[in-house]
């Protein structure tokens, strides 16, 4: 059931989105070859509860992190680890914070050191797709139109656009619906309506879009090794167009 939210709710959210927004900027202050995902892991966890919020995804489906960190070929819910990233190196960390029943959830690709051309050009591309498909959540378009200002760019810039994981509702749980395809056709699909919450969160490929899954039936990556990057926002349709509740840059 796709559930549109109240002043109220959308204050909580705000107001976790505000604890995640600081802990992202942390984190892109930790970002250097050597340093370990468990590490930035149990530094976003500490975040989170000094603050008084909860990180959300451990003990989701009994995952035991408080992040999700995606290395180079891994398009997303990589495991934290201690393996330590190296000079080239791009990693999404992902995390939901849920503080007094508002959740927030947001992604970030973060560049390790000196990144080739290529991977900066693939950063960028899908930063630029989010902010697109940002521009489409208006009350009275569709989920179609989303997907489709995705997908248009991010195929003639070169890259591709994962199919096998998409955007979501969020509140009070963190997976609702409506889905939300970073590809897609315009004008087809669920209309937008004010007080929806969801996110857009494209994540684009280097080569095919198609994915694997490794044996921990958890993280997802691409089939040919190519590189993947991901930004997510959480987004308020609202009468006077999107509101990023997750945005970076408010200042």
């Amino acid at each position: 059931m796709i559930t549109r939210k109240s002043e109220r709710e959308i204050t909580q959210m705000q107001a976790a989105a505000d604890i995640l927004v600081a802990c992202h900027r942390e984190i892109a202050k930790m970002i250097k070859p050597g340093i370990t995902t468990l590490e930035i892991d149990a530094f976003a966890e500490e975040f989170m509860r000094k603050n008084g919020a909860i990180p959300e995804q451990i003990g989701y489906n009994g995952y035991e992190y408080a992040t999700c960190a995606s290395i180079n070929d891994e398009i997303c819910h990589g495991f934290p680890r201690d393996e330590k990233l190296k000079d080239g190196d791009i990693v999404t960390i992902d995390m939901v914070v849920n503080l007094n029943g508002g959740l927030a959830d947001s992604a970030w690709t973060y560049a390790v050191g000196n990144v080739d051309e290529a991977g900066l050009n693939l950063m960028e591309v899908t930063k630029k797709c989010l902010d697109l498909g940002i521009e489409q959540a208006q009350v009275g378009n569709r989920i179609g139109d989303i997907g489709h200002a995705i997908q248009t760019y991010a195929e003639g810039e070169g890259f591709s656009v994962v199919r096998d994981f998409t955007g979501h509702g969020i509140g009070p749980t963190m997976h609702e619906e409506p889905h939300v395809p970073h590809f897609g056709l315009p004008n087809k699909g669920l209309r937008l309506k004010e007080g929806m919450v969801i996110t857009i969160e494209p994540m684009i490929n280097e080569g095919t879009w198609e994915s694997q899954m490794d044996e921990n039936s958890w993280t997802a990556r691409t089939v040919d090794k190519g590189r993947s990057a991901q930004y997510e926002h959480q987004i308020v349709i609202t009468k006077d167009g999107p509101l990023i509740l997750t945005d970076q840059d408010k200042e």
